[in-house]
This record gives C-alpha cells, sequence and structure tokens, in this order.
C-alpha cells in the first residue's frame, strides 16, 4: 500500500535532542573530553569577563562552536552560524537547545576576540594533553619535532617598501633582507618564504608541531615567523615547555642536522636522532658514531611520518590558508587544530585502550 505524502507539520515534538544523537557518535566521546578539559578552565574564564554588564556568549559554548568548525571544516564563521540554526547535531555539541537563538556572526566573532586574547587555545591544548597523560596515552621519552608553512592571507602583490627601513640589517654580516626593507600592508607580520627552492615563495606562518612517538599525539605547537633558524628554535623552545623524562629523543628531518641544534639537543640531555645528508662538504652532518648507532635512531626515524599525518589532517581545509591576519591570531587557530586533533586522536585510542 502506497503511503500518503503528508507534509503537516507537528505542533509538539516528544523527541529531545539527546535522543537524537546516536549513542555511538564520535562526538559524544569527544564532547565529554571537551567539557573536563573546560572545567580546568574556569578560573581562566572569570579573568576575561568583567563582574557587571550584560551576560555574553558563554566562552564555553565559543569553544565548542570554534571545535566544530575545526573538525568539520566549516569554511567560516558565518557559515558555522547557518550550521547552528538547522544542524541539530552541532546545536548538541555546542550545548543550544532546539528553541535557542543562534547568535549573530558579527557578535560571534567579537566574542571570539575576546578568548585570542586571552590566550585559552593554548590552555586548551595543555589541558586536553594532561588528559591523554591521566590515560597513559603519552610518551614520556621519545617526541618528533617538524614544521609546516601556513600561508598568510595576503598577497605577493601587498609587499610594499618600508617608509622607514632599519639602518642595519638582519641577514649575516648585517646583510639587509626583504623582510628589513619591504613588508605586506595586509599582514605587517607575515613574511616571503619557501622551504624549498622549486616552490615559489609566498606570504606565509611557518607553524611547528612536537609529538610524542607513541600515538601521535600533539604535545606542543606553535606558529613563529619565517626565517631560516626559525623551526630549529621553534622545537628547542617546545622542548623546553614539554614534559619528558630524564633521558629523551628527537626524531627530525634534515633541515634540523645543524651544529648550535644538535648541541642543544646534547645540552638537554635529548638523543639527537635527525636525518643526515649525503656525505658532502657543503652539508655537513653533526652526529656522533654512537648516536648514529642507536637502535632507537631507527625507530625514531619510522615515527616521523605521525607528523606527517597531522600535517595532512591539518591541512585539508583547515589551515592551509589561514584566515587570520597576525602572528598571535594565526598562533591562537594553530593551537586549537592542535587540540581539535588530539580530541579526535584520542576519540579512537580510548576505547580501543
Amino acid at each position: 500500500m502506497r503511503g500518503d505524502d503528508e507534509q503537516q507539520g507537528a505542533v509538539f515534538s516528544y523527541i529531545g535532542l539527546e535522543e537524537r544523537v546516536p549513542k555511538d557518535h564520535p562526538l559524544r566521546a569527544i564532547r565529554a573530553m571537551t567539557d573536563e578539559a573546560l572545567r580546568t578552565l574556569d578560573q581562566e574564564f572569570e579573568a576575561l569577563y568583567a563582574r557587571g554588564g550584560r551576560p555574553s556568549i558563554a566562552p564555553e559554548k565559543l569553544l565548542r562552536a570554534q571545535l566544530l568548525q575545526v573538525l568539520y571544516s566549516v569554511r567560516s564563521e558565518r557559515q558555522l552560524m547557518e550550521q547552528l540554526d538547522y544542524n541539530l547535531l552541532f546545536r548538541w555539541f555546542v550545548g543550544l537547545n532546539m528553541d535557542d537563538e543562534v547568535w549573530d556572526v558579527t557578535v560571534f566573532t567579537k566574542n571570539r576576540e575576546r578568548l585570542m586574547g586571552g590566550g585559552i587555545s593554548e590552555l586548551l591544548l595543555l589541558a586536553v594533553v594532561e588528559q591523554a597523560r591521566s590515560r597513559n596515552l603519552l610518551s614520556e621519552e621519545h617526541f618528533t619535532v617538524d614544521g609546516t608553512l601556513l600561508q598568510a592571507w595576503a598577497s605577493r602583490r601587498s609587499f610594499r617598501q618600508k617608509q622607514d627601513p632599519p639602518s642595519r640589517g638582519t641577514g649575516a654580516r648585517g646583510r639587509k633582507l626583504l623582510r628589513d626593507t619591504h613588508e605586506s600592508t595586509t599582514d605587517p607580520e607575515a613574511r616571503l618564504y619557501k622551504k624549498c627552492g622549486a616552490a615559489a615563495a609566498v606570504p606565509s606562518y611557518p607553524g611547528h608541531v612536537l609529538t610524542e612517538n607513541r600515538n601521535g599525539l600533539i604535545v606542543g605547537a606553535t606558529v613563529t615567523q619565517s626565517g631560516t633558524t626559525a623551526e630549529r628554535e621553534a622545537a628547542l623552545a617546545l622542548l623546553d615547555h614539554a614534559k619528558r623524562g630524564a633521558t629523551s629523543t628527537l626524531g627530525a628531518d634534515k633541515s634540523y642536522q645543524r651544529e648550535e641544534f644538535i648541541d642543544g639537543l646534547r645540552a638537554r640531555r635529548i638523543a639527537p636522532h635527525v636525518a643526515e645528508h649525503e656525505p658532502s662538504p657543503h652539508w655537513p652532518n653533526w652526529l656522533r658514531e654512537e648516536e648514529r648507532s642507536d637502535p632507537d635512531f631507527s625507530i625514531s626515524q619510522r615515527k616521523r611520518k605521525l607528523v606527517e599525518k597531522v600535517f595532512g589532517w591539518a591541512k585539508q581545509d583547515r589551515i592551509r590558508q589561514v584566515k587570520l591576519r597576525g602572528r598571535a591570531r594565526v598562533d591562537w587557530l594553530f593551537q586549537l587544530v592542535a587540540a581539535a586533533h588530539n580530541l579526535l586522536r584520542m576519540q579512537k585510542l580510548i576505547p580501543a585502550q
């Protein structure tokens, strides 16, 4: 018997929002871990807001909405508000009831700026890392570091000569570089840079990630200005802030094969498992024979693919080209993406554990 194509709207709904989300949906585990991390940031949220005045958007809902934008590759905040208006799964994750009004996109953006000023994404990443540590998902001895270029929200044609360039350059022997004489009128902190000779130089920021080798979780992330030494300086800074054992190892590619970087690792009691160049007078290697013959060296090199998986996931319409200007704002987004990656990875690891 053929059914009727009846389209009369129901006056009431007896199925709640919680019942509409499947019990085995991946966002359920991510929501639980996110709420646990947000509870640890309550004091930081209190410090960002005034005692009186009109209530703003709850920072917990702001961060949940931003995590959804990263996890589902929503291109803009305007599109995110559109999704929140009719997507029941999004409403449930953020904490909105079915009858709650969705925020105006301008109000949402202004409230997000407050969280950017407070460095909340870095604290969220640290809280998620502590959850992984409490569940024994992290390695405290073996790490991998790498960097990638994030294309800035600027064009090559926006670079103009500075009105007051410095009298002394920042290059070797005081030579003036392009960054000393020119800057972008769109994003002055972005620099023209390329990681290999075959690529074109684009306005960009380098994003640096430190992962542990057990499950490939991110234990540190940061964004710096482009430069020939940015990767190695950022790697040492991330290692100084990471919790690690008395003796550790660090895997890295050939771009980290520099004498000052290798010596910096040894001073921190970290075994340098850095890939080596082919024997050449122009590209010397700085590893000792005992470091080269360490049985863990080959393991560290095989584990390097874990950090490449992080970049492959993050650059799928998430941070291939950032839509924020300024190093601090790009760094905020980069650490939020790192936290989202850890939550997604932990959601898969915890049931198996």
